[in-house]
């Protein structure tokens, strides 16, 4: 049975093309109108506002919530007070990359985490004998992301509160009569929050919030935008950048947290003491320097792809569409009349479209660890008219759209 948000009574009114796709059961917007590159500009140069309810919610209470938690995330979150958040992944016993999610933390033992992807009974075989309680209430709540540079205008009409939120804090507030949670968070790598709510007071929650919207151009906007929006910010993206290990056939599918850009986790882990699941590995990898991949991005060189184009005869494709497939990348001794069988192959991009906003072709890639460093010149495969060639690109370091009002002091 496919299924419905709180929020979605009052958004598909909104929904002019009536085009959906099933995120975990329930129906979520490809687009609200007949552009979706309208709607990722609204969050790029004012506000927009984005159904995020599909996502699982778990609540993890109880003397040992810390201690579970602790034992399952490769982020250790003794180091996350309450008010504040985190976004983490959980690995396997092997130390590849299972799922991610944003644990918020309430109190000293009152914690709620997100995921994507069902994970409840895998935190539960966790917890054994732990003295913690696992509660999914993911259809207690819905979650509505209001993101871009002038959200926090809007959401200051009706939360006073958004006034002092720091980048990943959170805190209880009243949106009228409803009580909802505020966070500075966020998938789209813009200044952020999302609020969430109890079901049977969504939509008095969501009608606010446009009509506090109203004189900013708010606009809510579906999937296709999110997807530029999230590969600029340089986020990752289950079953696209990586695969769950838990269903992966292949480790050539899997990924640790290293090789997915996530080294940034692992502050700490190769000297610390911290027991969690995939630690052990982890360690290995990194001492060892056993690494297969690193995550990078990738641009394109304008001008060459603008040579290749005209050259066949053809004008400069534009496309901000993602595209669906990886994009196999080669060393740099390749040129654009190589084939793809003449040179090295050194990784692959994940995702890969035309940004409006940067006016450049721009990616997520693994490489091998060797073409990491920024600045790296490689060859992306491309095709044009029936033939395989390649276009002249470079390694970058991520994310690709960083604006300072992201992460700035309110």
């Amino acid at each position: 049975m496919i299924r419905t948000t709180p929020f979605h009574p009052r958004l598909s009114e909104l929904n002019t093309e009536g085009l959906y796709t099933h995120w975990q059961g329930h129906l979520s917007p490809l687009r609200y109108t007949h552009a979706p590159k309208h709607e990722y500009f609204a969050v790029r140069n004012s506000v927009g506002v984005f159904d995020t309810s599909p996502l699982y919610k778990y609540r993890i209470t109880g003397p040992d919530a810390e201690r579970l938690l602790a034992g399952a995330l490769v982020r250790d979150i003794r180091s996350c007070r309450p008010g504040k958040a985190q976004y983490t992944i959980w690995c396997d016993d092997r130390g590849f990359v299972m799922e991610d999610g944003v644990v918020f933390r309430h109190s000293e033992s009152d914690f709620l985490l997100t995921a994507a992807r069902p994970n409840l009974a895998w935190f539960q075989a966790l917890a054994g004998s732990l003295r913690v309680s696992l509660e999914d209430v993911s259809d207690d709540h819905g979650i509505l992301a209001v993101q871009g540079p002038r959200s926090r205008a809007v959401l200051r009409e009706l939360v006073p509160e958004v006034e002092r939120l720091g980048f990943f804090d959170h805190t209880v507030a009243k949106v009228g009569s409803a009580a909802v949670t505020l966070s500075r968070t966020g998938y789209t790598g813009d200044l952020g929050y999302e609020v969430s709510v109890d079901a049977d007071q969504a939509v008095e929650v969501l009608d606010a919030v446009l009509d506090a919207g109203r004189a900013h151009s708010l606009r809510p906007f579906g999937e296709e935008a999110l997807m530029m929006l999230r590969i600029e910010a340089g986020l990752p993206l289950v079953d696209v950048e990586w695969r769950n290990s838990r269903v992966a056939f292949s480790d050539a599918e899997r990924v640790t947290p290293k090789e997915l850009g996530m080294g940034w986790m692992l502050r700490g882990v190769r000297d610390g003491d911290r027991p969690f699941v995939g630690r052990d590995a982890i360690r290995r990898e990194l001492v060892d320097g056993t690494s297969r991949w690193a995550t990078v991005g990738v641009v394109v060189d304008w001008a060459d792809w603008d040579r290749l184009h005209r050259a066949a005869g053809l004008l400069t494709v534009k496309d901000e569409h993602p595209l669906p497939y990886e994009s196999v990348l080669y060393s740099d001794s390749a040129d654009s009349g190589d084939s793809a069988d003449s040179v090295d192959q050194i990784g692959y991009a994940t995702s890969l479209m035309y940004s409006p906003v940067l006016q450049r072709h721009v990616g997520l890639a693994r490489v091998r660890p060797a073409f990491a460093e920024p600045g790296t010149p490689v060859r992306l495969e491309t095709s044009l008219l029936h033939h395989n060639t390649t276009v002249a690109a470079s390694t970058t370091s991520l994310p690709h759209f960083n604006p300072a009002r992201k992460t700035a002091k309110p």
